[in-house]
C-alpha cells in the first residue's frame, strides 16, 4: 500500500523528547506489569493504584510510587474515578493509562481525565462514545463503507420490535447489548421462542452492567471466524494496521486462544480486511490503539462486529509478529508524536499464538479462586508469559481470574505449536483449578492443528 493510501505525513515527526514524564496506570496485574515494562524502558515514572486484594501483587513493588485506593469490589476501587484522580493530583503525573477492562472504555473517565489535565493514553472521549455503542458503531461503519452484518438499525427496546427484525433477517440470530462487550448481554436465540425467553433476561443484565438496557440485534453467521485486525491512528492524520488476530477459539463469546497469522484467510481476505479496518480509522479520527473485530464466513466475507477502543488483552501477539512495542506505541501518539513507523515499514515475521490461563474449572469454565500453592515453568526460546502472580498469590473472585497469558512464537505454525505443548507440558501450576488441560486437550486435536477451527470449536 502507498503512504497517501494510508495517510501517512511525509514531514518526520517521530523524533524529539518525550513531554510526559509520570504515568499513573489505571489497572491492576499483568496489564500493569506490561506497562510498567515499557515505562522503564522509556524513563518515564510509574505510579500504581491497588485494592486491598491487590496490596501483595508483584506490579505493587515494581513501580515508582503505589497507592492504596480502597476495599476489593471493582466499583470501590479500580472503578472509582474520584480516588484514582486524587492519586494523579496528589502524584502530580502528566498522563493516565487506563490498560483494559475497568475504566478503558469510559468515555466519562477519559473526559474527567482531560478536565484535570493529565493526557489520556488511548482515544478521544467522542470516538469511545461512538464505538462502545453497537449501534452508532454500525452507523458509523456503514458511513464509511465497511461492511456490517444485517441486523436492527437501531436500539431495540421491546421483544416485540426484536420478534418482528429477527423474522425479516432470519435465524439464528445473536441478541446483544447495545453498550455492551465481552460477551455479556449476548445471547444466540434460534428460534421465536428462545429470542422471547431471552430478551427480558439479557436486557436486565445489559443494565446491571452497562446501565443500558437497550438492545441490538444481528444475523448469526453460522460457522465463522471471528478476525480483529489490530489499528493504530495518530494525532497527524496517520492510520496503519499491524495485521489480523484470528480469535476464534472462544467459550461464552470470550476469547480463549489468539494466534496470527489466521491459518484461514487467503492473503487476498486479508488484505481487503486491512484496507476496510483502516479507513474506519480514518473516518471517525481515532487516535491510537484500537482493533476493529470481523466476522468472517466459510467465502471470506467479512463484516464489522465492534471496535474495541482499547489496549487488547492479545497485544503480545502481534508484538511477537512484527517486533514492536504497543504500549511504547500508544505513549508516544499520546505525547502528540507521530507513528513510529509507515505501513511500509511494518513487517510480520513468523507465527504467534496466545492462550490465557485462568483459574476457572476447564470443563464446567466457571471461575476457581484460591491460592496458587506453586507455579513454575521453563523459560524456553520463543515462549513469553505475562503474568501477575506467583507462586504463593491468592486469586480472589474480585476480578477476572486471569493467572498469565502465554505466548508463543516460532518460524511457521507447526513449530509454534510444538512449543506451546512443550511449555504446557513442563508447566507446575498446582492449589487451584486451571485450564492448562483444556489447552492440552486442544493442542492435540487434529482440527486445531490443521486451522480448520471456528467459533463453534470449543462447543463441539
Amino acid at each position: 500500500m502507498s503512504k497517501e493510501s494510508y495517510g501517512y505525513l511525509e514531514k518526520d515527526i517521530r523524533n524529539g523528547g518525550m513531554k510526559l514524564k509520570k504515568v499513573l496506570i489505571a489497572n491492576r496485574g499483568e496489564i500493569a506489569r506490561r506497562i510498567l515494562q515499557t515505562c522503564d524502558k522509556l524513563g518515564l515514572e510509574s505510579v500504581v493504584v491497588y485494592s486491598d486484594a491487590d496490596k501483595d501483587l508483584p506490579y505493587v513493588k515494581e513501580a515508582t510510587m503505589s497507592h492504596s485506593i480502597g476495599e476489593p469490589p471493582a466499583a470501590k476501587s479500580y472503578l472509582n474515578q474520584e480516588k484514582i484522580l486524587e492519586v494523579a493530583k496528589k502524584e502530580q503525573v502528566d498522563a493516565i493509562h487506563p490498560g483494559y477492562g475497568f475504566l478503558s472504555e469510559n468515555a466519562g473517565f477519559v473526559r474527567r481525565v482531560k478536565e484535570e489535565g493529565f493526557t489520556f493514553i488511548g482515544p478521544s472521549a467522542d470516538v469511545v462514545d461512538i464505538m462502545g455503542d453497537k449501534v452508532r458503531a454500525r452507523q458509523t461503519m456503514q458511513a464509511a463503507g465497511v461492511p456490517v452484518v444485517p441486523g436492527s438499525e437501531g436500539a431495540i427496546h421491546d421483544i416485540e420490535e426484536a420478534v418482528s427484525i429477527a423474522a425479516e433477517i432470519g435465524y439464528p440470530v445473536m441478541l446483544k447489548a447495545s453498550a455492551g462487550g465481552g460477551g455479556i448481554g449476548m445471547q444466540r436465540c434460534s428460534s421465536e421462542d428462545e429470542l422471547r425467553k431471552a430478551f427480558t433476561s439479557n436486557q436486565n443484565r445489559a443494565k446491571a452492567y452497562f446501565g443500558s438496557a437497550d438492545m441490538f440485534l444481528e444475523k448469526m453467521v453460522e460457522n465463522g471466524r471471528h478476525i480483529e485486525v489490530q489499528v493504530f491512528g495518530d494525532a497527524h492524520g496517520n492510520a496503519v494496521h499491524l495485521f489480523e488476530r484470528d480469535c476464534s477459539v472462544q467459550r461464552r463469546n470470550q476469547k480463549v486462544i489468539e494466534e496470527s497469522p489466521s491459518p484461514f484467510l487467503s492473503e487476498s481476505g486479508k488484505g481487503k480486511m486491512y484496507d476496510a479496518a483502516v479507513r474506519a480509522v480514518k473516518h471517525v479520527g481515532y487516535e491510537n490503539a484500537g482493533t476493529i473485530e470481523f466476522i468472517v464466513d466459510e467465502e471470506e466475507n467479512y463484516y464489522f462486529l465492534e471496535m474495541n477502543t482499547r489496549l487488547q488483552v492479545e497485544h503480545p501477539v502481534t508484538e511477537l509478529i512484527t517486533g514492536l512495542d504497543l504500549v511504547e506505541w500508544q505513549i508516544k501518539v499520546a505525547d502528540g508524536k507521530g507513528l513510529p513507523l509507515t505501513q511500509e515499514e511494518i513487517r510480520r515475521h513468523g507465527h504467534a499464538m496466545e492462550f490465557r490461563l485462568y483459574a476457572e474449572d476447564p470443563e464446567k469454565f466457571l471461575p476457581s479462586p484460591g491460592t496458587i500453592d506453586q507455579f513454575t515453568y521453563q523459560d524456553s526460546e520463543g515462549v513469553r508469559v505475562d503474568t501477575g502472580v506467583q507462586s504463593g498469590t491468592a486469586v480472589t473472585p474480585y476480578y477476572d481470574p486471569m493467572i498469565a497469558k502465554v505466548i508463543v512464537s516460532g518460524s511457521e505454525r507447526s513449530d509454534t505449536l510444538q512449543k506451546a505443548k512443550q511449555f504446557f507440558d513442563g508447566l507446575t501450576l498446582t492449589g487451584i483449578k486451571n485450564n492448562a488441560p483444556l489447552f492440552m486437550k486442544i493442542l492435540d486435536d487434529k482440527d486445531f492443528i490443521a486451522g480448520q477451527y471456528t467459533t463453534k470449536f470449543l462447543q463441539r
